[in-house]
């Protein structure tokens, strides 16, 4: 598990609620031509929220605070235009895998979407290890967060997707531990077809994975992964983690690795990895700088894939023949504050356990989109990166570090133009990345790619 704002000992969720209130904001880009058939007749919606769409509700501790609402994500992503004309993801399934769940899950949700006017939807919850419950560290609560955040992530910005969560009775911490029943439920969405596309915010440090158990646990989730891209057409995206340029370097979470390295399942080459970023607000105008404490880096046990050779001669050098992480990134800074209902509580969060969704969100749309899944993104990803519409369809984040200062002095690496080990290729304009991904999907499969 991985991170927590107000940090826990031992609790490594990917979540970051924080009670430090941030800017709000409003803007909307235009619309583009739109390609491909959707699985469903898209329904347009409403022109122009209401403003109690638009507005922060009253959040713990505070009576006048300001947050990033669904509708401002929207907006700033270039998914609300889509939305307009009907793509939701309406027809499509997002899987979210995670310890436990929550038990106030819908309740939080249902009032999240009246909040700001979402559609209600019924997630379906599913538990099919029947093992005893594990929870050493006592982190229940933890990822309880942790679900509910991942689902109203999703719901925000793909409001007519269908979300189920897939529940393990096993704490997922540091190591081995939790990783074999979080691949039995990925088995479980394969065999019962329950979805295409997969969000997973959790994360385990590949310094505790080093061992002969963590090699063959790695070894049996690549294989898996490499399975279920290739032949049944999944989607699958993880968080990168919030420790910077490293992670913990122990079982217990009590310490953190004094030299790089990233976590596992955000570097296996068969998932979309998502770094965090933080939105800043200058008068009008809204942009993005890589967070702080954005997973990010080059793994030790997983070569560097052939879509990532496409990069630039200057981005290779710090490959080394490596696989680089993160792939792309959202929000996740704590700070920036999205708005976030739990356990009958507004707050706000963050963490890359918000950016993950996002884009799984995104997939969501494209998905519906095109009227088939799309499957495999990252060769259409880098593709696009080395295109003349880059700029266009991503929000190429050149600010920001993840060196980690705290504890250890780690040196990170620095945001820069293109690919980055901060914020991988950018942040998403969905208006525009969606379409060109999907013809960009297209051409590779005509030519054999």
């Amino acid at each position: 598990m991985q991170g927590h704002g107000q940090q826990k000992p031992f609790l490594k969720l990917l979540l970051l609620i924080s009670f430090t209130f941030a800017l709000a904001f409003s803007g909307c880009a235009g619309l583009p031509g739109i390609g491909g058939t959707a699985t469903t007749t898209p329904t347009p919606r409403p022109a122009t929220p209401s403003a109690a769409a638009e507005s922060c509700p009253p959040v713990l501790f505070s009576s006048s605070v300001t947050c990033y609402t669904p509708l401002q994500l929207r907006q700033y992503y270039g998914f609300e235009p889509l939305i307009q004309r009907g793509y939701t993801g309406k027809g499509q399934t997002i899987i979210d895998i995670v310890s436990f769940g929550s038990p106030t899950l819908q309740q939080d949700l249902d009032v999240f979407s009246r909040r700001f006017q979402l559609p209600l939807t019924k997630v379906q919850v599913i538990q099919p290890i029947q093992k005893p419950e594990y929870d050493p560290h006592h982190d229940k609560s933890g990822w309880a967060g942790e679900t509910e955040l991942d689902v109203e992530i999703i719901h925000a910005l793909a409001p007519e997707a269908q979300i189920v969560v897939l529940v393990s009775p096993v704490a997922e911490t540091e190591g081995t531990v939790g990783l074999p029943e979080f691949r039995q439920l990925i088995q479980y969405a394969i065999d019962h077809h329950l979805g295409t596309i997969v969000s997973q915010s959790w994360g385990a440090s590949e310094v505790t994975l080093a061992d002969a158990a963590g090699q063959q646990e790695i070894q049996q989730w690549n294989a898996l992964l490499q399975r279920a891209t290739v032949e049944e057409h999944m989607t699958f995206f993880s968080s990168s983690g919030d420790n910077g340029a490293t992670d913990y370097a122990d079982l217990n979470m009590s310490r953190l690795s004094p030299k790089a390295t990233t976590s596992f399942a955000a570097d296996v080459p068969w998932v979309t990895s998502v770094g965090g970023t933080t939105l800043l607000r200058q008068g009008q105008q809204v942009h993005e700088i890589g967070w702080s404490r954005s997973g990010g880096g080059f793994s030790s046990f997983f070569p560097e894939p052939a879509y990532q050779k496409s990069l630039p001669a200057a981005t290779q050098a710090a490959f080394q023949g490596r696989r680089g992480v993160p792939d792309v990134a959202a929000a996740a800074d704590p700070a920036t504050n999205l708005a976030f209902y739990f356990n009958g509580v507004w707050e706000t969060v963050g963490g890359t356990s918000a950016s993950a969704p996002m884009w799984a969100a995104l997939a969501a749309i494209a998905n519906q989109m095109a009227g088939h899944p799309l499957g495999f993104l990252n060769p259409a990803l880098y593709t696009i990166a080395t295109s003349a519409n880059y700029q266009r369809d991503f929000h190429d984040i050149t600010v920001g570090d993840n060196s980690v200062n705290q504890g250890v002095n780690v040196p990170g690496y620095p945001a820069g133009a293109g690919w980055d080990a901060v914020t991988g290729l950018g942040s998403p304009n969905a208006q525009y990345l969606i379409p060109d991904l999907i013809r960009t999907q297209a051409n590779l499969a005509a030519t054999g790619q």
